[in-house]
């Protein structure tokens, strides 16, 4: 009974403990609070992939989470990664750990990139509705444009920024409560939910016009319901189900509708349908099938040809029509009788499998294709001619993006460099000082350079440089270095940011066996440690020698103690995970106990056995702590 009991409790416990755990995330001393999706990256031609960053938005659950869940540690949200699947920017605690949709750079609104997104509306629409957001390239919020009140919450399918930098298309869902006549059934209602866009002003946020598929599509051209199906109630039947809007030079707007499987171009002049591609009405005599398709966008368009390119999903939770999902480049004339439409460009799915939702096709300006197949935050780009560069997708099967972008961007962050710094040892011959620096979404950062002082008052002293290695870098330093600063450099030498100036932490001297002369260290003076320029250099040597291949850093001194202190960093952040098992298991053997004492059992609870000589009568067993 008590073997069954201990086990379960076991269990249980390891189980809490895999629930939360995040091998499959990023985590950072300078930002605790955050943990950044990694990614897998496989490459198989680096020399022809186009340069930029990734853009994507990680999220657990599609709807908005209530207040219990929105602040668990931050993880959702924007997010900026560049070729190597490293973290470059992370927008997750700006923004409350809300989901974020369609994160892209916008490069016509002045001299300077700009980064746009949809914040999802929170769990109470009546509290906000959402917004489309455009930030500049230090991070910070330039305009903040709710959706008129009429037309529904903020849709987080489209926030598509015009090349003119005045308007913003987004695509909105309306609610109308209809007959079945359409369906044969003109005594029975039900509600609709139709589907339309939106074209606003970016300054002011006012609605230029507006569009709805109620009264233009038809029930009928619907794949996703039947006359037999059920009605519904509010919002109702969502038979065309926008996902995307574009919009050509001449004014006419181009839609998807998943559930029409159909890419129709409607007249900015009347609202009504010039054309439909595709689903069961199609006006064009083409050479290929799609279905269910996302991201409908021009690539160009002249009056009578116009080339478009989309997702072709080929598939939703329930049917497929073809056997994988594919990008596609379509080229159509209108000036044709029939008017004819043929795949130019096709790139499919590297793993042959189905995106049943969500996605996004981009064509780069090198001509290469970057594609974002959604779930688990799978993408790829296939140069021009159809060869595979690269795939990537999350470490975590949790995660999905709605849609993924690859663009060139400079970041520079308006908050400085994060720092923190620790300082270890036994004696004062042993001590070094170890410098965890980042600075959250700098993209033009090449090495750091730290600095010490002997008090708040004095000037900094130069310890010592490192190639930014990662998003955070670490550094070590000799010596017991009291106040800290590190300074951001890019490639010609050009100081982009210093760090605020900071105290090294110091750890409970006795505790961790310190002996020194004195009962703690004392904190050298730098100017005197690091007055010769070969003492710096010397640093320099020890600490480039880190950053350089694993196979040569491994036989090094720094390379080892570097990994001893980051195990032990990890092993201190897997205590709370064990400490909360020990409680546990200490509240059972209490609650055993009593229960034994109450049934008489006093005299059994603890008897010490017979050892052999020279042996020790108890063993402790401490398991190796998890890493985080």
């Amino acid at each position: 009974m008590l073997f069954l009991s201990v086990s379960l409790l076991l269990w249980l416990c390891q189980t809490a403990l895999a629930q939360y755990s995040s091998d499959d995330l990023m985590s950072f001393v300078t930002l605790p609070d955050i943990r950044a999706v990694k990614f897998n990256v496989q490459y198989e031609n680096r020399d022809r992939v186009s340069p930029g960053y990734w853009f994507v938005a990680p999220y657990l659950h599609i709807g908005p989470d209530p207040p219990s869940t929105l602040y668990e540690q931050y993880q959702i949200g924007p997010h900026i990664y560049d070729g190597e699947g490293r973290l470059i920017w992370t927008g997750s605690q700006q923004f409350d750990n809300r989901n974020v949709f369609d994160f892209r750079v916008v490069n016509s609104l002045g001299p300077d990139p700009h980064l746009s997104m949809v914040l999802q509306n929170s769990w109470d629409p009546k509290i906000d509705s959402g917004y489309g957001l455009v930030l500049t390239n230090d991070y910070q919020i330039q305009r903040k444009l709710p959706l008129r009140r009429d037309l529904g919450v903020f849709d987080i399918h489209e926030f598509n920024i015009r090349d003119d930098g005045k308007t913003a298309l987004v695509t909105v869902y309306l609610s109308h409560e209809i007959t079945l006549e359409q369906f044969g059934r003109p005594k029975e209602t039900t509600w609709l939910e139709s589907g339309g866009y939106a074209e606003i002003d970016l300054n002011t946020a006012a609605v230029i016009q507006w569009w709805d598929s109620y009264n233009h599509i038809p029930l009928p051209e619907t794949v996703h319901y039947t006359p037999y199906s059920p009605v519904e109630g509010h919002p109702g039947w969502d038979y065309v189900h926008i996902n995307s809007v574009d919009k050509n030079e001449i004014g006419d707007f181009l839609i998807s509708s998943r559930f029409t499987n159909t890419i129709y171009l409607i007249s900015c002049i009347d609202g009504n349908i010039m054309w439909r591609l595709g689903g069961q009405y199609s006006d064009f005599e083409q050479d290929f099938t799609f279905s269910k398709q996302h991201d409908a966008k021009f690539i160009e368009s002249n009056g009578t040809h116009h080339i478009i390119s989309f997702l072709n999903n080929a598939s939703d939770e329930e049917f497929n029509e073809e056997n994988m999902s594919s990008s596609l480049f379509v080229e159509l004339d209108t000036s044709a009788r029939p008017m004819t439409a043929k795949v130019i460009r096709r790139y499919n799915r590297p793993d042959h499998q189905l995106s049943r939702l969500r996605g996004n096709t981009q064509l780069l300006p090198n001509d290469n294709v970057f594609t974002c197949w959604s779930k688990e935050g799978y993408i790829s780009e296939h140069a021009a001619d159809g060869e595979l560069l690269m795939t990537a997708n999350f470490t975590s099967s949790r995660f999905s993006s709605y849609r993924g972008y690859k663009f060139e961007f400079t970041g520079r962050p308006a908050a400085p460099p994060d720092m923190v710094a620790s300082v270890y040892g036994t004696d004062e011959t042993n001590m070094v000082t170890t410098f965890w620096v980042s600075w959250n979404g700098a993209t033009d950062v090449a090495e750091w350079r730290f600095y010490a002082q002997a008090s708040e008052f004095h000037d900094p002293v130069f310890i010592g440089k490192t190639p930014r290695s990662d998003f955070e870098t670490m550094y070590i330093a000799r010596g017991y270095l009291d106040w800290v600063s590190a300074e951001a450099v890019d490639v010609n030498g050009t100081v982009l940011g210093r760090s605020e100036m900071h105290r090294s932490k110091s750890p409970d001297w006795k505790s961790v066996g310190y002996r020194g002369k004195s009962t703690r260290p004392v904190p050298v003076d730098p100017s005197i440690m690091y007055q010769a320029s070969d003492s710096a250099a010397e640093d320099n040597a020890v600490n480039e020698e880190s950053n350089r291949t694993s196979a040569d850093a491994a036989s090094t001194e720094t390379q080892k103690t570097t990994q001893i202190l980051k195990h032990t960093y990890d092993a201190i952040r897997s205590i709370g995970g064990i400490f909360s098992f020990l409680l546990l298991l200490c509240v059972f053997v209490g609650v055993m106990v009593c229960y034994m004492v109450i049934r008489g059992w006093r005299i059994r609870v603890y008897q010490r056995l017979a050892t052999e000589d020279g042996l020790p009568g108890e063993r402790a067993h401490l398991a190796s702590p998890h890493e985080d």
